[in-house]
């Protein structure tokens, strides 16, 4: 009933929130990435998007499809690599930013590792900018991070926004220096808070430092400080700073995978893995 080629399509307009974007990351035209939806659509009998010139929203049947595709696909790429005879082997070095260490990226990575048993998978968890860098360097093979801004690279797995959080009882003293909770560098949510904090004037001073994404949301629970975070991975026990608090915009952040190109006996693993965070990228942001 539906057809696989149509649920990637999906599922790439869904995490890109552009059919532009989709075509791009597919190799597609828009046209047919339209075609594709229209079709799944119609075998639902369901609108999954709604879209004007300006944007495109999941409906609610949108939200439900999200979770039977990726189950579909993921099922579909198990019998195809069953019957196919093709095994992806060798050594894959993955690297993840600190934003996912409260996901369900362990579920993703399983169910890579119960497809795959015959690549031998090494994961590095750092802050984003190291990530880049180590990729530059040699030292990764596949990268999940935040794209630095102003960087064209990657592929996209989806779009969100930057947002002050802290905990509930905070209250920000308007004459006072800000109390930020911050990443060491080279992070990239770092340098987007100190540059809007710069922009705006607004004096500020470093509460915590920590390179775990665990330390900083320990001391923002303490009710230490703010600290910037991505809008759908607000940790437990945290929540937004209102408005109010007069802090500044901090504007859009991108997730993207970036693949290296030192190594290509890594470069099936590379895709293989790809593949399984864009098919299962939702999971990244819902809890």
């Amino acid at each position: 009933m539906y057809d696989p080629a149509q649920l990637r399509t999906f599922l790439a307009v869904s995490q890109t929130l552009s059919f532009t974007g989709a075509a791009r990351r597919l190799g597609l035209r828009q046209s047919t990435v339209s075609q594709h939806v229209r079709r799944l659509e119609d075998a639902t009998g369901r609108p999954l998007f709604t879209r004007d010139t300006h944007s495109v929203e999941l409906t609610e049947d949108g939200e439900a499809m999200l979770g039977f595709a990726r189950r579909i696909l993921e099922v579909h790429e198990q019998a195809t690599a069953f019957f196919g005879g093709t095994r992806v082997r060798g050594r894959l070095r993955f690297g993840a930013s600190e934003d996912f260490v409260l996901t369900r990226l362990p579920e993703i990575l399983e169910g890579f590792r119960h497809r795959h048993p015959e690549v031998d998978l090494e994961l590095t968890v750092e802050l984003s900018g190291t990530l880049h860098e180590q990729l530059a360097a040699g030292e990764l093979d596949l990268v999940l991070a935040k794209r630095r801004p102003q960087d064209p690279r990657g592929e996209p797995v989806w779009h969100d926004r930057l947002v002050w959080i802290g905990a509930e009882r905070l209250r920000l003293d308007p004459d006072r220096p800000v109390p930020l909770i911050v990443y060491p560098p080279p992070g990239i949510t770092r340098a987007l808070a100190l540059e809007a904090l710069q922009r705006q004037g607004r004096p500020w001073r470093i509460a915590c430092t920590s390179g775990s994404l665990n330390g900083l949301i320990a001391a923002a629970r303490a009710g230490l400080g703010v600290m910037a975070h991505s809008r759908g991975l607000i940790p437990p026990g945290l929540v937004r700073v209102p408005e109010r608090a007069g802090l500044p915009e901090l504007g859009k952040v991108d997730f993207v995978l970036l693949h290296g190109r030192h190594r290509p006996s890594a470069q099936h693993a590379a895709d293989a893995l790809a593949q399984a965070v864009l098919t299962g990228g939702e999971r990244l942001h819902r809890r």
